[in-house]
């Protein structure tokens, strides 16, 4: 499948998931992912980029002075991710995009936060660079991902799964966003795994020239 095909079926599985998207959000991170979400947001200051914001699961957590600009590949998770902002009363600027060519210019944002979605994203590492590519110098690169568990058994059980969820959700659970993150020399700073190395929280820093 050429890339265009793959990201036009991305978006059509997104298009049909999202009605039911928050719910099944709700138990995976209830029961494996945690608050990861939380933690991510915590750590967005000044002029912030989300990729991949989804439903706008994140708008709830950010700090109130941030100035938040999300995009989003699938206009109905877009939808709902506005109609959640105008709920919460949140000003953020919601607008369509790929994270693989962000339509932003060079360092534009002094936080770029992802949250599960580099395992959607079919080239992950090009959106990398792309979050790289818009952060000022200083700025972060804040993760939330599901990855590639180094316990034995559990990594089997994922090479297991994978294909399947590859074709029906577009999910993969073998990447490893650490390795494109210091591959566009991004400093970083803080790592943590959780529940048997499934779940990673990352943030990185730009240097300065």
């Amino acid at each position: 499948m050429t890339a265009a095909g793959e990201k036009d079926r991305v978006r059509a599985i997104y298009e049909k998931e999202a009605p039911k998207y928050d719910r099944g959000m709700r138990f995976y991170e209830r029961f494996v992912l945690g608050d990861a979400r939380r933690w991510a947001c915590a750590r967005a200051t000044g002029d912030v980029l989300e990729l991949a914001g989804g439903t706008g699961l994140n708008l709830g957590h950010y700090p109130s002075d941030v100035r938040l600009t999300g995009i989003e590949f699938s206009p109905a998770m877009l939808d709902v991710a506005k109609r959640r902002a105008a709920e919460l009363g949140r000003a953020a600027d919601l607008r369509l995009g790929d994270a693989e060519q962000l339509e932003f210019d060079d360092e534009s944002f002094d936080t770029v936060v992802c949250t599960y979605s580099l395992c959607t994203i079919p080239d992950d590492r090009r959106a990398v660079g792309e979050a790289a590519r818009v952060l000022r110098p200083g700025g972060r690169l804040v993760l939330a991902e599901h990855v590639r568990s180094p316990v034995r058994l559990i990594r089997a059980g994922q090479r297991l799964l994978e294909p399947l969820m590859v074709r029906f959700e577009a999910d993969h659970l073998l990447r490893e966003p650490l390795e494109h993150v210091r591959a566009e020399d991004l400093v970083v700073d803080e790592l943590e795994r959780a529940r048997l190395g499934i779940v990673e929280r990352l943030a990185a820093y730009k240097p300065a020239r």
